[in-house]
């Protein structure tokens, strides 16, 4: 199994900066992919970013895409989400889950194919 650990969330203002962490932990050498999810209030879950632990090639939602950026260090079995220029819809709980195997054609965006999860950091953005 794998063991992951959010931190970094927070309150900020419209248009400023945090940066997410999740640490990895257990069968880290079985990590595949890293993905982050958020799900706002009484909204669905979805996707955010991901990166491939090998290659390091990274993912991104279009509602984010040139505001957040993911990296990895593999030495260090973390994942972060520097996320910038952060609006009052970027609200939600910020989750980080990994898999361990390749992905089925979109699976990549799908919460139901990541198998390990966080408990989730809280991102509240004011106007």
């Amino acid at each position: 199994q794998v063991q992951l650990v959010e931190s970094g969330g927070g309150l900020v203002q419209a248009g400023g900066s945090l940066r997410l962490s999740c640490a990895a932990s257990g069968r880290t050498l079985s990590i595949y992919t890293m993905g982050w999810f958020r799900q706002a209030p009484g909204k669905e879950r979805e996707f955010v970013a991901a990166i491939t632990w090998s290659g390091g090639r990274a993912y991104g939602a279009d509602s984010v895409k040139g505001r957040f950026t993911i990296s990895r260090d593999n030495a260090k079995n973390t994942v972060d989400l520097q996320v910038n220029s952060l609006k009052p819809e970027d609200t939600a709980v910020y989750y980080c889950a990994t898999r361990t195997r390749p992905f089925s054609p979109g699976g990549l965006y799908l919460g139901s194919s990541y198998e390990y999860w966080g408990q989730g950091t809280q991102v509240t953005v004011s106007s």
